[in-house]
């Protein structure tokens, strides 16, 4: 990868990134079955990307659109709970040639999912992994996985674009991107690091991945008597979008139900389908629907 150089014009020296081996077998299989494979990514945490992510499989599959969802953000994983899954558990089966086989758990609107979370004894547990194990982790959500014919497969992805979110281009044939961001400079300005980062591995490593777009979340919030208070700043998604060429796919407003219908484990979109939130997902599917299937 590119190597960035500090103010005071010293190099920083980092080790040659390779891409792994050709995929496996079993993985081609696997990911041949599923139609576009696109990650949610963000620079930083906070910015409420795990909820775009749940949201957006929602309104995908309100679209008749077959989704899965794998959360490999393993250090912070939420989109059981969002996805009104918390309390299930992973199945799995042994194939005619002795192998395992896992079970994704289906929500209520049929996408499958696919979490650290439900592998756990206890959900409280902290997941005190290094590199390697997560590589592994990520390789087995994709190999030994059961997903099914898919039209979409949406990638959780931890913030940030350190070593947990490259594996997810070093493991998976991706086919696109989607960038989330708060209307603030502050937001803006690290996710668009990300977007460099997602740049770097075009070009690096000769992949072929679409950014689809920019998601501003928590954009603005509208008052009982009808007021917008811009909460968190105004048009850092929109100055994203444009200085960097991509599109900004839709704006979330701030609403304090997404926070209480997390809570109790009940699935936003479903409890609220005609809140400002869920209809402005559903816009924001149609826009990926175009930019993907109908090119």
């Amino acid at each position: 990868m590119s190597t960035p150089k500090s103010g005071g014009g010293v190099r920083i020296q980092q080790p040659q990134r390779r891409i792994g081996p050709a995929m496996s077998k079993k993985l081609e299989e696997r990911m041949s079955k599923i139609r576009y494979k696109i990650v949610v990514l963000s620079g930083k945490g906070g910015v409420g990307k795990s909820f775009i992510t749940s949201s957006l499989a929602m309104a995908l599959a309100l679209r008749n659109r077959r989704v899965g969802v794998a959360d490999v953000d393993f250090h912070g994983p939420s989109i059981p709970r969002m996805l009104g899954v918390e309390d299930e558990v992973l199945g799995a089966v042994v194939d005619e040639k002795g192998e395992t086989i896992i079970i994704p758990v289906e929500n209520a609107l049929g996408i499958k999912i696919v979490s650290i979370e439900f592998m756990l004894s206890d959900r409280t547990l902290p997941v005190a992994w290094r590199g390697a194990i997560k590589m592994k982790a990520l390789q087995q959500f994709l190999e030994d996985v059961d997903w099914g014919p898919l039209d979409y497969l949406l990638f959780d992805a931890p913030p940030g674009t350190g070593d947990d979110a490259l594996n997810i281009f070093q493991a998976a044939p991706i086919d696109a991107v989607i960038f989330v961001t708060l209307p603030s400079e502050v937001s803006s300005h690290v996710v668009a690091k990300s977007i460099r980062f997602v740049e770097m591995i075009k070009r690096d490593f000769n992949k072929d991945i679409k950014i689809l777009g920019v998601i501003e979340n928590m954009s603005y919030y509208v008052c009982d008597d009808g007021r917008i208070i811009k909460i968190f700043g105004e048009g850092g998604g929109e100055r994203l979008a444009k200085a960097l060429g991509v599109e900004l796919l839709g704006k979330i407003p701030l609403d304090p139900r997404v926070s209480e219908a997390n809570d109790r484990g009940e699935i936003f979109f479903v409890k609220y389908p005609d809140s400002p939130a869920s209809k402005e997902f559903l816009k924001i599917a149609d826009k990926i629907i175009k930019l993907v299937e109908e090119e």
